[in-house]
């Protein structure tokens, strides 16, 4: 091939490859006595307003939420609270002891924009890698993160051993 034809088409190319796209990382840390989930637009444009599921119902250590001292948790107790991006959340509906999911419905959030949550995760099994107040990345692997906008309707993804789950839209919208 020619090597001005292929320099002429080397930015054509480029800016194809280059189409920013919308994702949101959700990113599971475990700590004592607070378990955290970080939420972070890690698109190259702003994602709208949505709502969004953490469901552990389909994780491999079968979680669930501890925010009480009675119930389905084990010995430490964390209530659900938000911690940074509270300007970024719309509302939250409450998180009782021995749920497995959390809904929260967020503001539109530029790329970069982050919200964390402090909450406290157990594991059901009768026998964990760390015992059953402590949740490992196979734990939560499996555990599913949903965003639904009006527009796209529901996108999901799942966490894996890294603890972390990444929702891709695709491209941004021109």
């Amino acid at each position: 091939m020619n090597w001005r034809i292929l320099a002429a088409m080397t930015p054509v190319v480029c800016a194809a490859s280059m189409a920013a796209s919308a994702d949101m990382r959700l990113r599971f840390v475990e700590s004592a006595p607070k378990d955290s989930f970080h939420i972070e637009n890690v698109g190259g444009c702003a994602i709208g307003g949505v709502e969004l599921v953490v469901d552990l119902s389909t994780s491999a250590g079968r979680l669930v939420f501890d925010v009480t001292d009675a119930g389905a948790g084990v010995e430490v107790y964390q209530p659900f609270q938000l911690v940074a991006g509270e300007d970024r959340v719309i509302s939250a509906i409450p998180v009782t002891d021995g749920d497995d999911t959390a809904h929260l419905t967020l503001r539109e959030m530029a790329p970069g924009d982050k919200v964390v949550f402090t909450i406290d995760v157990d594991d059901t099994l009768t026998t964990s890698e760390l015992g059953q107040i402590r949740v490992t990345g196979s734990e939560i692997n499996g555990a599913s993160a949903t965003i639904i906008t009006s527009a796209d309707g529901a996108i999901s993804a799942n966490f894996g051993k890294d603890a972390q789950a990444i929702i891709s839209y695709g491209d941004c919208p021109s």
